[in-house]
């Protein structure tokens, strides 16, 4: 998991400079077209209504209003240049342009510090964005650096036989049916030469289907689903109908006023809930009075939580998960995001191992050299692992319990006891191996 922080580390760094070029890029190019747009005003209103002269700063800043000057001789650019404060130029509105069309001098000054202006910002933008281009690079040779690209050593040569090779084509056949994509599914049924029934497709069809309307906030499929199974839903417990009648509710409280005789209308569908979710119904009713000034304005405001509406999907998809009997997550997904966890240490003692020249520790194909923690997300059953033998126990080789309350495997526990006597491996209890017990998790 080091490795997998140092590339984060990388990406983070890349990730905050492209937020800062972004806004940066914006600012800059505002304070541009801020600026051109007002020099392009300027110029316009001097030579339309011909204003004794315009004064513009030295340092490309924007026009500034003719300074108040109660002499009425009409001076030329140079002599306004000459008695104008440091740091600006300024120049007459009439004869700002030659006959021919040609731009003073002075003009022709100002649209030259314009365009350098504009220069330097695109100069400094492309220099920052060469910065991001090193940045890019340096997290591909971090990824390079922590990550072992060829994962081949921690194969165990002939694990897919041609039944393992079948059980993994329909294992990604379901996840690709539970994704909604069908149509890959079938495409790879089509190469791989399985044949699936269409009655094991269609539930997939079905759940994809609702679950795509309740991501637009269309209840109407899932109410027919939940009705239609009800019985079944009530036999597990799901509160899976009740909490769509109660979205639809809500979905009209939002109407005002308007929807008021429906919402009274439709709250009939509560009845069969009262029992076990009354206090909603409650909340749900007494909203009704708020109607008049708005949902979104009263102490019920909590009803239109957007975040119910994720809630609904994963609500939907673990009880229909649970009424087909399938896993709530995809199987291909689970062991995916294991190995992923698993595989750097697996690279490691797999090294440990051809550098020690001790290949026949890990040999066999139904378990590994060491134990791997996946965390608690992939806890699906409690299981064993004698610490005698570091096997994990099965049902031909369970774990026993001594009389001083140590667990080890029964292969362990033939193994170590000499005669009538056995000696418990972590404490000096001597005891006879007819009183360990065997133990159920």
């Amino acid at each position: 998991m080091d490795q997998c922080v140092t590339v984060e580390r990388e990406l983070e760094k890349v990730l905050q400079k492209f937020s800062g070029y972004g806004q940066l890029c914006e600012r800059s190019l505002e304070e541009l077209i801020q600026y051109v747009a007002g020099l392009r005003r300027e110029i316009l209103q001097s030579e339309s209504m011909c204003p004794p002269f315009l004064v513009v700063p030295r340092n490309g800043g924007l026009p500034l209003p003719p300074p108040n000057n109660n002499n009425n001789n009409n001076n030329n650019n140079n002599n306004h240049n000459r008695g104008s404060p440091p740091g600006v130029f300024c120049f007459s509105g009439r004869n700002s342009a030659d006959q021919d069309g040609d731009l003073s001098g002075t003009i022709s000054l100002v649209m030259t510090q314009c365009c350098k202006r504009i220069k330097d910002t695109v100069q400094k933008l492309a220099s920052d964005h060469k910065d991001i281009h090193s940045s890019v690079s340096r997290v591909g040779k971090a990824i390079d650096k922590n990550f072992d690209s060829d994962i081949s050593s921690v194969g165990i040569d002939g694990c897919w036989q041609a039944d393992s090779q079948r059980i993994l084509n329909e294992v990604m056949v379901e996840h690709f049916f539970r994704q909604g994509m069908l149509d890959v599914a079938e495409e790879l049924c089509q190469e791989s030469g399985l044949s699936i029934d269409q009655s094991q497709k269609q539930p997939f069809v079905e759940l994809n289907r609702i679950l795509e309307a309740l991501k637009v906030r269309v209840l109407r499929p899932a109410l027919e689903w939940a009705v239609s199974n009800r019985e079944m839903l009530m036999a597990q417990n799901s509160s899976l109908e009740f909490k769509l009648h109660r979205l639809y509710f809500i979905s009209l409280l939002m109407g005002g006023t308007a929807n008021q005789r429906e919402a009274l209308q439709y709250a009939k569908n509560f009845q069969p809930f009262a029992l076990n979710h009354q206090k909603d119904i409650q909340v749900l009713m007494g909203s009704l009075v708020y109607l008049r000034q708005g949902i979104e304005n009263s102490p019920y405001v909590h009803l239109l939580d957007a975040n119910q509406w994720a809630d609904i999907c994963d609500i939907f998809t673990r009880d229909a998960c649970a009424l087909l009997g399938l896993s709530v997550e995809s199987p291909l997904s689970v062991s995916f995001s294991a190995g992923c966890v698993a595989l750097p240490a697996l690279i490691n003692i797999k090294a440990v191992i051809e550098q020690r020249q001790c290949t026949g520790v890990w040999n066999q194909k139904d378990e590994l050299p060491i134990e791997v923690d996946l965390g608690k997300k992939c806890w699906y059953h409690s299981i064993f692992a004698c610490p005698i033998l570091r096997q994990q126990t099965t049902d031909n080789n369970p774990p026993m319990k001594l009389v001083c309350g140590h667990i080890i495997s029964r292969d362990a526990l033939n193994k170590m006891f000499n005669g009538s006597k056995l000696k418990c491996p972590y404490c000096p209890m001597e005891q006879s191996p007819s009183d360990a017990k065997q133990i159920f998790f």
